[in-house]
């Protein structure tokens, strides 16, 4: 049994600081042990007194009669790194540490958090600040929340790992208010020791989880996380997350653009969308979608009826099922004939959809069958019943005529209560039919069910590059700039094509280069110290070469008033026509590094029509990879001849993604920023052309 193991599943837990009144915190570990049916010892510690809940009590951690696997650590910060201590000095497997008062308060609480992790050596700690773990499968409870004074709780398919202590404890009243069984609940809180990915990674092999829901303030370790993640999706066991923290106050400033559109909530996006967890855009859809994924049947398309004997209701539903995407088609004509021959008279509409079964809140039989014409029917791929008022005076007869039905089929069965009636979405919940308050709830579980679905459970694929890593810098070391043109050169060495140019110093020169790459051409000025050139006045474009002299003047002066620099050194550049307008960047923070792609130009930060992808640990990206970038995009139709429009050369957009990618894997930690904006993808055969770029590296050294 490894240690992670021994935490969730101890023989023995010694409880350090215990209580003889259990009215207080101090005092409920031993009492929920023994509440809630723990079949292992437990060793209450209190030198003042000799018996707690009818057990033994000792004096100090030395006198215990064997060692235990837990210790619960009930102490406040200035003594716990002691208990640990002497924990760790015993051979105890892992300490759960309650107590506040470490890094979440500041200077002082970084040196006790330090002074924790340092006694403990080898053991493992959960914590500190948080309330403990809580193992429902094995009537475990290791915590002193409150939340925990609840005499029974439901037993299921979900386990939930919080960062947040709080969250875990509200999460455990409402799952039992709503009947919803959990596994497993672990609050991982400060995690100087074990964290998120830990619990992930020992959750996949625990045979009681079918569904991990994680209440997410940061991620700290993202390859661990992202291991961990990818054992959960091959393992087939869904991720739920809820992560905190999306209402940036704004993308910190960077030069490029790609700093603006890339936020560390994209990145987390990014994150989630790569390794398969689903992300609850609200708090009570980490509770609604980890419910509607736990009953384990597929859903394999779109399509939904919706039974309802209130049309207001199914309206409602209707409605937050259209808004995501889903189809709610009429009956096919044999559907439709039997839920006629189930229910006469002109009162009830059953060639539309929703269905309104006007009598079956009232009558079982006619809802049993009625539900089963529709499971049974190929026009429906799930169903949500809408459970009335009239439901109030029986439940139990809608539930069991609900639940009788779902040996018909292995469709997914939800049902939305309309009025506000807990105990009949427990019960229909605990029967195992989804039930939700919220016509929104109902369209973000059946969403979840299709993502889970569909989602490939192959592992990401990075693809190889050719290319050594060079030497990655110290984190103190200077960052300095590429001009544009030493930056296209850079990319053009990894496989990029970039637009035909020549660096000029004076008007007359100009005036030849134009002539040299077409008559018509782009003039910049070239600084490495001035990236964003139209910003200043420092790009002109479809310049004549008759007029191109005159405007490298004009240019000069113009950027002299808005910059206080003098250029000396320009960029002449064929005029490239047509095409479409992408922006390619890299975006560097703690989660790791992703490539962005999205429509470019000067309308970049203005249209945001972006994706991420975060880099594989080695390597750059796929072509499959570059391709679900290209095809996620809202303006992809235009790259895929819109209304007529050319066709645009997807493949070669393909070609520079990956080069790019590769590039950014290659110069490693050396690379703080890059972005080719705009590259020109040109109609199909024609190939993609990067017409400006931006390098910012680490160190002095040119690449």
């Amino acid at each position: 049994m490894n240690i992670i193991s021994r935490l969730m599943r101890p023989q023995t837990v010694a409880v350090i600081g215990a209580s003889a009144d259990i009215t207080k915190t101090a005092g409920r570990p031993v009492a929920y042990l023994l509440k809630h049916g723990f079949a292992g010892v437990v060793y209450p510690v209190n030198p003042k007194a000799t018996e707690i809940c009818g057990l033994a009590c000792y004096p100090d951690i030395a006198s215990l009669p064997t060692v235990p696997d837990v210790g619960i650590v009930l102490l406040g910060a200035e003594r716990a790194h002691q208990a640990v201590k002497e924990l760790a000095k015993i051979g105890c497997a892992a300490a759960i540490v309650l107590a506040s008062g470490y890094t979440e308060v500041g200077e002082e609480g970084a040196r006790r958090q330090a002074e924790l992790i340092a006694a403990a050596g080898s053991m493992r700690i959960l914590g500190p600040n948080t309330i403990g773990l809580v193992n429902i499968t094995d009537r475990i409870v290791l915590s002193a929340s409150g939340a925990l004074e609840m005499d029974h709780f439901p037993s299921g398919a979900i386990s939930l790992v919080s960062q947040s202590g709080g969250i875990l404890g509200s999460l455990l009243a409402r799952a039992s208010a709503r009947g919803i069984g959990l596994a497993k609940m672990i609050s991982t809180s400060n995690e100087v020791d074990l964290e998120l990915a830990d619990f992930i990674d020992w959750l996949v092999d625990d045979e009681a989880t079918k569904v991990i829901a994680l209440y997410v303030e940061t991620v700290r370790d993202s390859q661990k996380f992202r291991a961990a993640a990818l054992r959960a999706k091959q393992a087939g066991k869904p991720i739920v997350a809820f992560k905190i923290g999306r209402s940036e106050a704004g993308a910190k400033a960077a030069i490029s653009h790609t700093g603006a559109l890339a936020g560390s909530d994209r990145m987390y996006d990014a994150l989630f969308q790569q390794t398969g967890i689903l992300r609850a855009q609200r708090f009570d859809e980490l509770l609604d979608m980890p419910t509607a994924l736990a009953t384990g049947r597929t859903l394999r398309g779109n399509r939904v009826a919706i039974l309802t004997s209130t049309g207001g209701a199914g309206t409602l539903v209707s409605d937050a099922l259209g808004v995501t995407g889903f189809e709610t088609p009429p009956p096919d004509a044999q559907a439709a004939a039997k839920l006629r021959a189930l229910q006469k008279g002109d009162h009830a509409a059953l060639d539309r959809n929703p269905i309104d079964v006007t009598l079956a809140g009232l009558q079982p039989e006619l809802l049993k069958g009625a539900i089963t014409a529709v499971l049974e029917s190929p026009m429906y791929d799930a169903l949500v019943v809408i459970v009335g008022a009239s439901a109030l005076a029986m439940p139990e007869l809608m539930s069991n005529a609900i639940k009788s039905c779902m040996v018909v089929s292995d469709k997914p069965i939800l049902a939305y209560i309309s009025p506000h009636a807990p105990h009949i979405g427990s019960l229909l919940t605990q029967a195992g039919v989804p039930a939700f308050s919220a016509p929104e709830s109902c369209s973000a579980a059946l969403s979840a069910m299709l993502y889970a679905s569909q989602h490939k459970r192959e592992c990401l694929v990075a693809s190889s590059s050719a290319t050594e890593p060079l030497t990655e810098p110290s984190s103190n070391q200077a960052r300095h700039s590429l001009d544009e043109e030493q930056a296209k050169q850079l990319f053009a060495k990894f496989g990029i094509p970039i637009v035909r140019e020549v660096v000029v110093t004076s008007p007359e020169q100009a005036k030849v280069m134009a002539d040299s790459v077409g008559g018509r051409a782009v003039l910049k000025i070239l600084s490495s110290d001035i990236l964003h050139k139209s910003d200043v006045g420092g790009v002109a474009i479809n310049v004549s070469a008759e007029a191109i002299g005159a405007r490298l003047q004009q240019m000069t002066q113009d950027v002299k008033n808005r910059a206080g620099i003098t250029p000396t050194r320009f960029l002449v550049q064929e005029q490239v026509s047509g095409g479409t307008e992408i922006i390619l960047g890299m975006h560097r923070d703690v989660l790791g590094v992703a490539i962005l792609l999205g429509m470019g130009g000067v309308t970049a930060e203005l249209l945001q029509d972006t994706t991420l992808r975060l880099l594989p640990p080695q390597g750059g990206l796929s072509k499959a990879t570059a391709r679900e970038m290209i095809q996620s995009l809202k303006t992809w139709p235009l790259l895929d001849g819109y209304r007529g429009r050319p066709k645009s050369d997807v493949q070669a957009l393909i070609q520079a993604i990956v080069a790019f990618s590769e590039m950014v894997a290659a110069l490693g930690e050396r690379l703080l920023e890059a972005e080719i904006n705009p590259l020109f993808v040109l109609e199909r055969g024609q190939g993609v052309k990067a017409a400006d770029g931006i390098v910012v590296l680490a160190g002095n050294t040119l690449i």
